[in-house]
């Protein structure tokens, strides 16, 4: 919770800012109205708009049975409650989870996942995204991936607010921020991710109960990520960071939005625990 509260602060000084720049006093004004508005409609919304972003579909027991008593297992292995499943129509093999708690929670993985991965590889894919619910980190993602896609609308519409003698720096600030403002959003996103993918590896690697199942799901992920094309993530470019891996490659300006850490090390993190793991079990107990 003081992690959500500190970036919605924080993402409510950017939007601050930039009404600022925009329009002045008055600017400052309109922009944190329609800042805390967000941070209230993004604490209850932002899951069903991030959903409804990559136009998801739920799953159940009946049309997926297999993906379903799976994560509900591994559901069981962490401790929590059953997520909603939704499937994305896109060959791109990819997941992520989201939801403000763990009873408020959904883990929606590609159609290109199912097709492409081998059970206990989809097992490693999904632990990982329990492991984000588990920590709690779903709420501050989604939240993230809301605000800094309001303040990228914010910026493309930069233009069409009115001059006016109260804007402190004219169009010259007006481009200037229509150029630092999502950058700044891209800048959160990168220090909240980043860190918290390596976490989610590991507790997702405990959740499905072998290390390399994961690391396998991120070998091929990184194969064949880059290779298909995502287009609702290049749409909403500001949700790549919900991702296990980074959807998007197709636009140079993306790189702005590059979140995760290498997959190689990520990988290598994941060899290293389960090496870890066997020389624990060979040693015995009273080691």
């Amino acid at each position: 919770m003081v992690r959500t509260f500190v970036l919605m602060a924080a993402m409510t000084a950017l939007v601050g800012v930039f009404g600022l720049f925009l329009g002045g006093e008055t600017g400052l004004a309109v922009a944190l109205v329609f800042a805390f508005g967000m941070n209230f409609f993004a604490y209850w919304n932002s899951d069903k708009v991030v959903l409804r972003m990559h136009d998801a579909r739920e799953i159940d027991a009946r049309s997926a049975p297999d993906l379903y008593r799976m994560t509900e297992e591994l559901a069981r292995n962490a401790g929590l409650p059953m997520p909603k499943l939704f499937i994305l129509e896109t060959e791109q093999p990819n997941a992520f989870a989201t939801g403000r708690n763990p009873d408020n929670a959904a883990v929606a993985v590609t159609r290109g996942l199912l097709g492409s991965m081998n059970r206990e590889e989809v097992a490693g894919v999904v632990a990982h995204e329990l492991a984000h619910i588990k920590n709690r980190d779903t709420l501050t993602m989604t939240i993230t991936a809301t605000l800094a896609g309001a303040v990228s609308m914010l910026a493309n519409f930069a233009l069409f607010f009115g001059g006016g003698r109260d804007r402190p720096m004219g169009l010259v600030g007006t481009i200037a921020m229509m150029i630092l403002a999502p950058l700044a959003a891209g800048m959160v996103q990168m220090a909240i991710s980043r860190t918290r993918e390596y976490e989610a590896d590991k507790a997702g690697a405990a959740i499905c109960g072998n290390p390399l199942w994961l690391a396998s799901a991120l070998q091929r992920l990184g194969q064949l990520s880059g290779r298909i094309d995502n287009i609702a993530a290049e749409r909403n470019p500001a949700t790549a960071h919900m991702f296990i891996i980074n959807p998007l490659h197709m636009q140079a300006y993306d790189s702005l939005f590059a979140t995760h850490p290498p997959v190689e090390k990520r990988i290598a993190a994941l060899r290293a625990l389960a090496g870890q793991e066997t020389r624990r079990a060979a040693d015995g107990p009273w080691r």
